[in-house]
């Protein structure tokens, strides 16, 4: 039998990166000790009001359909909350989706066209190719330098800008790096987008994961409100992965094609599910804060384990909840000591090479243990690290050496 182009285009390297956490979960399954750093899936629990809220929603007998566009009470929150940052935003600004990764697919569809081109940083998120491909658009990476700590230049985004040009896909802050892009990045970028007419898509999932810095919203810059998609959730920031709740902020034009979409796609996200993210938006839990905090302690803590190592090097992150190291001095490439490191060790993290060229040469954890126990995998990867260092591993493939089929 016969399938449809599409499955080709969303399959592929991107997919491929989660087969490593998959072995992990199997051996772990199996009654092995294995330390999970592969998946950036918060271990803290839902905050119980949260949870309290959902439950009484549910008895109050809210099991029916829901506003396909997503209930106004929680429109209305989730817009105030822009507003408050000074972004010109109502409900009709918003549509409710089930998780940033719908959002983001959804407006994908809405945007672009076959033979478009979309700029991405790179490294950058694994499924950003298969979003993008699923329309027919090109991703078109633009590489992060790993020796500037993978910061964004906007100089190289307008280096890459095509006739064929339509978007300009940013993350910040930045999955897997965890970098944050500055006021004056931002600026260069809304520029450029006025100047040749781009969309801008902002995937803002991490945005209340800071540590050092502040966040910037590009939709509040001038003239970008009618060019700018914000996608948020949160699934990071609520330890709310599994709940499936994000929206898409953006003109009201695009929010009407979403909703359309959602329509015939998705029809609504469950009404008790939308009750308590809107609780959880009016009156956040005093969880948050400790979740950061504790994050924050949890990158201090694996940076010092790794930083007496003289096979690696880890890049400290202003933000998020992933780590990149570098291990080129073992002489592997990423996915063969992220699989030595896993049959060695125990532990699993991503391939730096899954997330694009530009990160060969480094793997991505995640902090999603507690310290000690963090620290101490930090200190068997540095190990591992060192091990194949003496054994004379064959040269690593430099980034921009990486062979074509490590490519996104």
């Amino acid at each position: 039998m016969r399938y449809s182009r599409l499955t080709d285009r969303i399959a592929g390297e991107g997919a491929a990166a989660w087969d490593i956490h998959y072995r992990a979960l199997a051996r772990q399954a199996a009654g092995e000790e294995i330390t999970v750093l592969s998946v950036g899936d918060p271990d803290f629990a839902t905050p119980a009001p949260i949870v309290e809220s959902a439950v009484a929603s549910l008895r109050g007998g809210a099991t029916h359909y829901s506003d396909v566009q997503g209930k106004l009470a929680l429109r209305q929150v989730i817009a105030d909350d822009y507003r408050r940052r000074g972004i010109a935003a109502g409900p009709d600004n918003v549509i409710v989706m089930a998780g940033a990764q719908c959002g983001l697919y959804a407006a994908a569809q809405c945007l672009l066209d076959p033979g478009d081109e979309v700029l991405v940083p790179e490294p950058s998120y694994v499924t950003y190719e298969a979003v993008l491909r699923a329309t027919g658009a090109e991703l078109v990476q633009v590489p992060l330098d790993g020796e500037a700590d993978f910061r964004l230049d906007p100089a190289a985004l307008e280096a890459a800008i095509t006739p064929r040009t339509r978007a300009i896909l940013l993350n910040s802050p930045h999955n897997p790096t965890g970098q944050l892009i500055d006021a004056e990045t931002w600026a260069a970028i809304a520029a450029l987008c006025r100047r040749h007419d781009l969309w801008l898509i902002s995937d803002e999932v991490y945005a209340e994961l800071i540590f050092e810095g502040e966040h910037l919203c590009p939709a509040g810059l001038p003239e970008m409100a009618e060019r700018c998609v914000v996608i948020s959730s949160l699934s990071k920031s609520h330890a709310m992965t599994g709940w499936r709740l994000g929206w898409v902020l953006g003109p009201e034009a695009l929010i009407q094609h979403l909703t359309h979409l959602a329509l015939c796609m998705l029809y609504g996200c469950p009404d008790f599910i939308q009750d308590a993210a809107c609780d959880a938006l009016t009156t956040p839990p005093v969880e948050l804060q400790a979740m950061r905090e504790t994050y924050r302690g949890r990158r201090d803590a694996a940076c010092a384990a790794l930083a007496e190592s003289p096979a690696v090097t880890a890049i400290r992150p202003p933000a998020g909840m992933f780590l990149m190291v570098d291990i080129r001095a073992t002489g592997l490439s990423s996915q063969a000591f992220a699989d030595r490191l896993l049959d060695e060790e125990g532990i699993s993290v991503l391939s730096g090479e899954a997330f694009g060229p530009s990160a060969a040469g480094y793997v991505r954890l995640s902090l999603t243990v507690e310290a000690e126990r963090l620290a101490a995998a930090c200190r068997r990867l540095a190990a591992c690290a060192e091990r194949a260092r003496d054994a004379g591993a064959p040269p690593a493939l430099s980034p921009t050496a990486a062979p074509e089929a490590d490519c996104l």
